[in-house]
């Protein structure tokens, strides 16, 4: 009996989300959308509840396709909140935003999904195997998952040594497996309890390698993890994402002061928005006093700025 009043409790009092699919399948967008990977969003205000603050207040922010956004700010600024208005986890109160153009309100809610990827903190797996995790519905071959497994060091890629066969004979790059723990075929535990937090961090980075999406969102994708993963997932996303729309919600200042712009939070509203030079530049700003509190010199930010060039 509790359980047949729980259904009816979340199936008439619970808010439902927006349809999966629109109605009319000519207002869905394009396979190839987002094709630059454009995010306009436009006096963006919303709440978690009516009646609740607004944790958005007013935003507004214009970013190319293919710029590098940092997001930064204090606990409760509404860092994570940008993303749950992006996936439209929480309708917005007003305002919109738009993709290439395309008012996300307006599609349904498998298409926005299925071409926007996310790298979050706390990764979700599920039981079953490696190859179901990276590639749940089937859709790409074998080839597809093992490159994205050895572009996020997930496995090793095949050294000269390794291409040379038992008689000393050399054969064609990628024809052997390299050796490693991991392969398709590894069984991952529910919430992907066998694997540490830095092995979480990097299939769910396999994942989006997979996905090949013009927008990515990292989500303080490195906050819990050691240092030399969250090397291998910066180098991994300076080379692999360079194509791609990013936004970076950022735990450890150093990963992000390199970008393009960075974008300070405070209480749900734009505080700064600008080149990480200029902020630094900003003697009594936020992100001035969040850099010297973390040790981050102008020398820094130059180089991060340069080696992010040579990129």
């Amino acid at each position: 009996m509790n359980g047949v009043e729980r259904i009816l409790f979340y199936a008439q009092h619970v808010e439902q989300e927006a349809p999966y699919e629109t109605p009319d399948p000519k207002n869905e967008p394009p396979a190839s959308w987002p094709e630059t990977g454009a995010v306009d969003i436009q006096d963006v205000v919303m709440s978690y509840r009516p009646g609740l603050p607004a944790v958005l207040r007013g935003l507004n922010m214009r970013i190319n396709g293919g710029e590098k956004i940092g997001i930064v700010g204090r606990t409760g600024a509404g860092k994570s909140s940008i993303m749950i208005a992006l996936y439209r986890i929480v309708e917005l109160t007003s305002g919109s935003i738009s993709l290439d153009g395309v008012d996300i309100s307006q599609i349904g809610l498998h298409t926005l999904r299925d071409r926007i990827a996310i790298i979050p903190q706390d990764p979700l797996l599920f039981s079953g195997t490696l190859r179901s995790n990276l590639d749940p519905f089937g859709i790409y071959d074998d080839a597809r998952l093992w490159d994205a497994l050895k572009r996020a060091y997930l496995v090793d890629r095949p050294t000269a040594t390794q291409e040379i066969n038992a008689d000393g004979e050399d054969v064609p790059s990628g024809a052997q497996t390299p050796v490693n723990r991991f392969n398709l075929d590894t069984v991952i535990e529910e919430e992907g309890g066998n694997l540490s937090v830095g092995q979480r961090s990097l299939v769910s980075l396999a994942r989006a390698l997979v996905k090949d999406s013009k927008i990515i969102v990292l989500d303080e994708a490195t906050a819990s993890v050691d240092y030399e993963t969250d090397k291998n997932i910066q180098d991994t996303i300076s080379r692999e994402f360079a194509d791609k729309t990013l936004l970076c919600i950022a735990h450890r200042l150093k990963t992000i002061i390199g970008y393009d712009r960075i974008c300070v939070l405070d209480a749900g509203q734009i505080a700064e928005f600008d080149t990480p030079m200029a902020l630094y530049k900003r003697t009594d700003g936020i992100f001035r006093s969040m850099c010297e509190r973390s040790s981050i010199t102008a020398e820094d930010i130059s180089n991060a700025s340069s080696r992010k060039s040579l990129d």
